[in-house]
């Protein structure tokens, strides 16, 4: 195996660019009145879904690196309360965290000082690599719902 390319993949893999939308892609051009909205039968928000996506991949990282770190109390401490508006500024926030804590899951991904196969010290039997793959799973999977939500609210145009 080609250490290298194998985390080159898993690298492209938590961008998600490949085979399907990006969190950034799914999230540009959202007009800000619709951050809050849920479409009628649906759970969910973009807000809410991306807050969620958010928070878990900063519980995942964190839990990675940090033996200290405590994850928030299942399930209502990974879900926003719904909220009738989102601020700009609470929106840059959470981006800003969310990207920060992706690229930070990428540098782990591509650090050749680490075998992303041996278990975390502080994990059980988790490894670097159940972690990450987790991360871009769960991503995948919630980016998806919000490229649904935005084309049930209208604010979806590729």
């Amino acid at each position: 195996m080609n250490e290298t390319s194998f985390r080159n993949g898993l690298e492209e893999l938590l961008k998600g660019e490949s085979a399907h939308v990006s969190a950034k892609d799914a999230l540009e051009g959202l007009a800000a009145k619709n951050r809050a909205v849920r479409p009628e039968g649906v759970k969910y928000s973009v807000w809410e879904l991306f807050e969620h996506m958010r928070i878990s991949q900063e519980d995942i990282l964190r839990y990675t690196l940090d033996p200290q770190w405590r994850s928030p109390k299942w399930p209502e401490g990974y879900w926003p309360k719904p909220a009738s508006e989102v601020s700009d500024a609470e929106w840059k926030t959470s981006i800003k965290k969310f990207f920060a804590d992706l690229d930070e899951m990428r540098r782990l991904t591509t650090d050749p000082k680490i075998d992303l196969t041996s278990k975390i010290p502080h994990g059980g039997e988790h490894t670097y690599l159940r972690e990450i793959l987790l991360v871009a799973d769960h991503n995948a999977y919630h980016t998806g719902q919000i490229v649904t939500v935005r084309k049930l609210l209208g604010d979806w145009k590729r």
